[in-house]
């Protein structure tokens, strides 16, 4: 299940998934980068560094070399010496490893930027499964690696040896040298094999460099069912949000019958669509939409409507144009201002017949519905 599941993994990483990836400590890092850098500010210091230590070292020997019948005699001095010698030899070898350590970091960070997470550091239990390891070491990336490091191996042996062979005679005639120069003549053959050495590992770096990042890509690839996953997890599951608008229209339907027997009037095309308009001179600027529905929910306004003595007028085209640009909760169109005054008006002098005895208004006038506001008007 394991391997099908590795050979469905052939889509590029996403950008989340890298950036998790990073947030783990899971970026691509070359050894032998590291190696060339570190190698090659260490020669560079040495080189820079040539005259000192050359004096250095040669204080170094003669104070080594140099004893006297009375401090022999001191059971003390051996001990004393040697602290000495190892105070001198750490003021030179420490500078020499933290600069070659930063360096290294720096060549890292160049490849991949920087990353800091504890995360790598913790405890992974799964990893003294004596199966997992087996499997382990013989996977892909354990294999490219042991070859790699074997190669390397060889090559900086062959190098070294060679060069030694080739250059013994200098290396032999050094004893017969003054110590100055003796000190000279070593570190210059010593230098150039460096350099040779930089070289291999110059070259093994160039190539180490995009086959990390090769192999960090191909560890980091994505099947078909984690790109969905991902993409649920952006985007939401799609039947948790269907389930969420289905309540949330539930909600705004039962909060719209709930304020539509506090409506002025319910404007209405017969059976398709119908608005409920309320106004408040003292707290509204203009008539604002309570409720609207289409169809079933319409005719469940009309009759909560009829039910809670709220006048529900027939008019066709603004019923349709209040439906179509008018929000609910919202105040309506500044354009459908006229049609909507003339049916209130109408709704307040009928208010009044009822109430005082008052003549009845007779038929609704004609609303002036701007035509373009009509979604069913169809210019010629």
């Amino acid at each position: 299940m394991a391997d099908s599941n590795a050979q469905d993994k052939n889509l590029p990483a996403s950008q989340r998934k890298l950036d998790k990836a990073r947030a783990e400590g899971q970026v691509a890092r070359s050894r032998d980068l590291g190696h060339f850098t570190a190698v090659a500010a260490g020669g560079a210091l040495l080189v820079a560094l040539a005259p000192s230590l050359s004096g250095w070292l040669k204080n170094l020997l003669m104070q080594g070399l140099r004893f006297d019948a009375t401090a022999l005699q001191t059971p003390t001095f051996m001990t004393t010496r040697m602290g000495e010698l190892v105070i001198g030899l750490l003021f030179v070898v420490v500078p020499f490893g933290v600069v070659m350590m930063a360096v290294a970091i720096a060549g890292g960070v160049a490849m991949s930027g920087w990353t800091w997470t504890f995360k790598p550091l913790a405890p992974r239990f799964e990893q003294f499964n004596p199966l997992v390891g087996i499997t382990r070491i013989f996977a892909k990336a354990q294999l490219i690696d042991a070859m790699k490091a074997s190669a390397l191996a060889l090559i900086l042996g062959t190098i070294g040896a060679f060069y030694l062979r080739s250059h013994i005679d200098a290396f032999v005639g050094v004893l017969a040298m003054p110590l100055p120069a003796a000190i000279g003549e070593a570190s210059q053959v010593l230098l150039h094999g460096l350099g040779l050495l930089l070289l291999a590992l110059a070259a093994f770096a160039l190539i180490d460099v995009p086959l990390q990042r090769h192999l960090h890509a191909q560890r980091q690839k994505m099947s078909h069912q984690e790109l969905k996953q991902e993409h649920k997890e952006l985007e939401g599951n799609a039947e948790v949000k269907s389930k969420v608008r289905a309540r949330m229209r539930e909600m705004t339907k039962r909060r719209m019958m709930a304020a539509v027997p506090t409506a002025d009037l319910v404007v209405m095309n017969p059976t398709h669509y119908a608005v409920a308009l309320k106004y408040d001179e003292g707290t509204m600027t203009a008539p604002r939409v309570v409720a609207k529905g289409a169809d079933l929910l319409a005719l469940k306004i009309r009759d909560t409507a009829e039910g809670a003595k709220v006048p529900v007028l027939q008019a066709p085209v603004l019923a349709r144009a209040l439906y179509a640009h008018a929000e609910l909760d919202r105040e309506i169109p500044a354009a459908l201002f006229a049609a909507v005054a003339q049916v209130l008006a109408y709704v307040y002098q009928l208010r009044a017949a009822l109430r005082q005895g008052a003549p009845s208004p007779g038929e609704m006038p004609a609303i002036d519905v701007p035509l373009e506001l009509d979604p069913h008007h169809r210019p010629a």
